[in-house]
C-alpha cells in the first residue's frame, strides 16, 4: 500500500509540473508579436490603396484591406534620422539635436537610454533590426575594421543586420552585429566625408563610369557603377550590389522569424525601397509605369509580400501585429537623373497635400500608414492624429509594461487608435523639419526659421514650408497650405507658438519627469 501510494503521489507531482509547463508555454505564446516595417521616402500617395495608379501595390493593399488605414498618422520629422530616432526612444529629435548623419556618425541613441526595444527585450521579447539603420556605430568615427560598437545591440537589440547609413552614402557594406559581413583582414575599409581616400574612381572625375548621373553631393565614390556621398576605399569582398539589397534583407527576416517562432520578439524591418539610388532588382523592371522609382515601391511591396506570406507558412499570423509606415515624405529628384520626375505622370507621391521629404508643409511627415493584426483588427479607416513617437507608449500597453517617470517623454498611448477601438487621437503633435510645427486639431502652424536653409536643399525641387514669419492654416479648408492666415489670426497663431516653446521646454508625456 505505501508503494502503491508513493507511485500515485509521483505520478501527481509528474502531471502537477508537467501542467504548468504548459502553462508557461501556452502564456509565452500568448504574448503577440509585433513588425514595425518602416519603409524609406515613401509618400502619402506612394501606394495604390492611397490613390497611387502609376504602380500597384497588393500587398501592402492587402494589409489595408485586412486591417486599420490611417488618414493622419505622422513621422515625426520630413527627414529619416530624426524620425528613427523618434520613433525608437519615444523622444523628439530636437531633444537630442538630431539630424541627418553622415555615414561615419556616432552612434546617436546613447547606451542607457530608454529605447523601444529595450522595452520589449525587458519583458521577455527577442529583437531585431533588419534593413537601414542610419543611426550611427562607436563612439567616434566607426572602426570599420573592428568591432563596431556601440551599436543596436547596445540600445536593446538582440540581433542586427543592418545598411549603416543610406543607398547613397559610403560605406556600401552590410553589418551584422558587430562586424561589416564578409570584410577580408588584408583589405580594409577607409572612410572620409572630407576627402578622396584611396584610387577607387569618382563621379566628379568619370561621370561616364556612372549608370545614372549624380549631381556634385552624390558624385563621391562609385560603388556598383554608382557614385555616392563621401568617399571610400577598401573593402571590395563586402560591397553590395544594389539589386540585391532588398532580397538579402527579406531573406535575413525570414530567417529571423524562423528562429524565433517559437518566442515573442520584436523586429523593426526597415526596408531601404524607395531612397535613392533607385536600382531595383532586374525581376521589377517594368513592374510600374513610373521608371525606376515606380519600379523601387514595386520591390517594396513584394518584401512586405514576402513577409506576409512567410508569417502565414509559420503559422503567425493570428499572433503578429504588423504596423506599416514610412519616415518621412515622397522626394522625386534627390540627386540622381533616374526620370523619377518626367515618369510621375498624374501620380502625386506627396497626396492631396503640398511639400515632401524636408519639408515643413503636411507631406513631410503625414505617412501611409497601416495596422494589421487579423482578429484583434478590423477594416476600416481611422481619422485620428496619430504620431509614430506614440508607438513606445503604445506598445508599451499592448504587452503590459509601465513607463518609468524618465521614459519616452514625448510618446502618449495610443493603443486603442491602433488598434481601431477609438478615433481620438492627438489633440496637439509636433513636426519636426528646418524649423519647428504644430498641429492643434486640424490647425497647422509653422514656426519662423531661425537657421539656414542647408546649402544642398537649394536644388531640392519641393516647397520647404519655410519663412521668416509665422504660417497659420486651416487645413479643413486649405489641405495645401497655400492661404496663410498668421496675421487674420494672430491670438492663435501666438497660442500655437506658445504651445511649442512649452513643448521644448519639458517632455509632453503627463508623467513624464525630466532627470534633474
Amino acid at each position: 500500500m505505501q508503494i502503491k501510494n508513493s507511485i500515485l503521489l509521483l505520478l501527481t507531482v509528474v502531471i502537477i509540473a508537467s501542467s504548468c509547463k504548459n502553462t508557461k508555454k501556452e502564456q509565452v505564446q500568448t504574448k503577440p508579436n509585433v513588425i514595425v516595417i518602416y519603409a524609406d521616402d515613401l509618400g502619402y500617395g506612394d501606394l495604390s490603396c492611397y490613390g497611387a495608379t502609376g504602380v500597384k501595390t497588393p500587398n501592402i493593399d492587402y494589409l489595408a484591406e485586412h486591417g486599420l488605414r490611417f488618414t493622419d498618422a505622422h513621422s515625426t520629422a520630413s527627414t529619416c534620422t530624426p524620425s528613427r530616432f523618434s520613433m525608437l526612444t519615444g523622444s523628439y529629435a530636437f531633444r537630442n539635436n538630431a539630424a541627418i548623419l553622415p555615414g561615419s556618425a556616432p552612434l546617436l541613441i546613447r547606451p542607457g537610454t530608454p529605447t523601444l526595444p529595450g522595452m520589449f527585450q525587458n519583458n521577455g521579447y527577442h529583437t531585431a533590426v533588419i534593413g537601414k539603420w542610419h543611426l550611427g556605430l562607436g563612439n567616434g568615427m566607426p572602426t570599420w575594421n573592428d568591432s563596431l560598437k556601440p551599436g543596436p545591440l547596445e540600445i536593446g537589440f538582440n540581433y542586427a543586420f543592418i545598411v549603416p547609413a543610406t543607398l547613397d552614402r559610403v560605406p556600401t557594406v552590410f553589418v551584422e552585429n558587430h562586424h561589416v559581413v564578409g570584410l577580408e583582414k588584408s583589405d580594409t575599409i577607409a572612410i572620409s566625408y572630407e576627402h578622396k581616400v584611396g584610387n577607387l574612381p569618382t563621379g566628379l572625375e568619370h561621370p561616364e563610369m556612372t549608370r545614372m548621373l549624380a549631381d556634385s553631393q552624390h558624385s563621391g565614390t562609385i560603388i556598383d557603377s554608382i557614385s555616392r556621398i563621401g568617399f571610400m576605399a577598401g573593402g571590395k569582398a563586402a560591397w553590395w550590389k544594389d539589386e540585391d539589397i532588398t532580397g538579402r534583407v527579406v531573406s535575413k527576416v525570414k530567417a529571423y522569424i524562423h528562429q524565433n517562432k517559437q518566442n515573442p520578439f520584436f523586429l523593426y524591418f526597415a526596408p531601404t525601397d524607395v531612397h535613392v539610388p533607385r536600382a531595383p532588382n532586374a525581376r521589377f523592371k517594368g513592374a510600374s509605369k513610373m521608371g525606376p522609382r515606380g519600379d523601387a515601391i514595386a520591390e517594396l511591396d513584394w518584401s512586405v509580400g514576402e513577409v506576409i506570406k512567410y508569417l502565414k507558412e509559420e503559422g503567425l499570423t493570428d499572433n503578429t501585429l504588423i504596423i506599416f509606415s514610412s519616415d518621412n515624405g515622397p522626394v522625386l529628384d534627390d540627386g540622381y537623373q533616374d526620370q523619377a520626375e518626367a515618369l510621375v505622370g498624374t501620380d502625386r507621391p506627396w497626396g492631396p497635400f503640398n511639400g515632401g521629404k524636408y519639408s515643413a508643409f503636411e507631406a513631410g511627415t503625414r505617412m501611409p500608414t497601416i495596422a494589421y493584426w487579423p482578429g484583434k483588427i478590423t477594416r476600416a479607416v481611422n481619422n485620428a492624429l496619430f504620431s509614430h513617437v506614440d508607438l513606445y507608449a503604445s506598445l508599451a500597453d499592448l504587452i503590459g509594461h509601465k513607463l518609468s517617470p524618465n521614459e519616452a517623454p514625448d510618446s502618449y498611448d495610443m493603443l486603442p487608435v491602433i488598434l481601431g477601438k477609438s478615433e481620438h487621437g492627438r489633440d496637439t503633435m509636433l513636426e519636426e523639419s528646418y524649423t519647428l510645427s504644430l498641429r492643434a486639431e486640424n490647425w497647422k502652424y509653422i514656426a519662423p526659421q531661425t537657421s539656414p536653409t542647408p546649402d544642398w536643399m537649394k536644388n531640392k525641387k519641393i516647397p520647404t514650408g519655410l519663412s521668416t514669419t509665422p504660417q497659420l492654416y486651416d487645413l479643413t479648408t486649405d489641405t495645401t497650405e497655400h492661404n496663410n492666415i498668421a496675421i487674420e489670426q494672430p491670438n492663435r497663431a501666438k497660442a500655437m507658438q506658445a504651445a511649442i516653446t512649452q513643448i521644448m521646454a519639458k517632455g509632453t508625456r503627463p508623467g513624464y519627469q525630466a532627470k534633474q
